[in-house]
C-alpha cells in the first residue's frame, strides 16, 4: 500500500535524521539506541497491523490504535521531561556563566577608577565538587 511505503519512509528519514554522527544534533547513545527500536517498532506497526490488535488485547487493550496512543503519551511524556531537565541545566549554566562575566566586568572597571581590589577566589558548582573529590 502507498501509505505504508510512505509512513516506513518518514520514519527512516526522521530515525535517520535524529541517529547520525555530526550536526548541531547530540543524542546519547542510550537514547539512539532507543530511538532505533522505537523506529523498528514502529515499521513493524505498520507492516503488520493486525499483529499489533493481538498485542493489544495480550496486554488489556480493546484494539491496537488505542496501544499505539497510549504509547505516544507515555513518549510525549519522557520528551517532555527530557526537555525540561534539559533546559534546566542549560538555564543553570548560563546564570553561572552570567555572573562570572559580571564580576570580571566589575572587576575591570574597578581596576579602571583605581578600585583594585584583589578578586576573591570563586569556583563555580562543578569545579567545588570536583576540589572535594580529591
Amino acid at each position: 500500500m502507498l501509505i505504508q511505503a510512505i509512513l516506513i519512509l518518514a520514519v527512516l528519514g526522521v530515525l535517520f535524521l535524529t541517529v547520525r554522527g555530526g550536526g548541531s544534533l547530540h543524542v546519547a547513545a542510550s537514547k539512539r539506541i532507543g530511538l532505533v527500536l522505537f523506529a523498528l517498532g514502529c515499521i513493524y506497526a505498520v507492516l503488520r497491523p493486525d499483529d499489533l490488535t493481538l498485542i493489544a488485547h495480550a496486554v488489556g487493550v480493546g484494539r491496537g490504535t488505542d496501544l499505539v496512543l497510549y504509547a505516544l503519551v507515555v513518549a510525549f511524556m519522557a520528551a517532555t521531561v527530557s526537555t525540561y531537565q534539559r533546559f534546566r541545566h542549560v538555564d543553570r549554566r548560563y546564570t553561572e556563566l552570567a555572573r562570572t562575566v559580571a564580576i570580571r566586568e566589575a572587576e575591570i572597571v574597578n581596576r579602571e577608577r583605581g578600585l583594585y581590589v584583589a578578586p576573591a577566589v570563586s569556583m563555580g558548582e562543578h569545579e567545588a565538587a570536583e576540589e572535594q573529590h580529591r
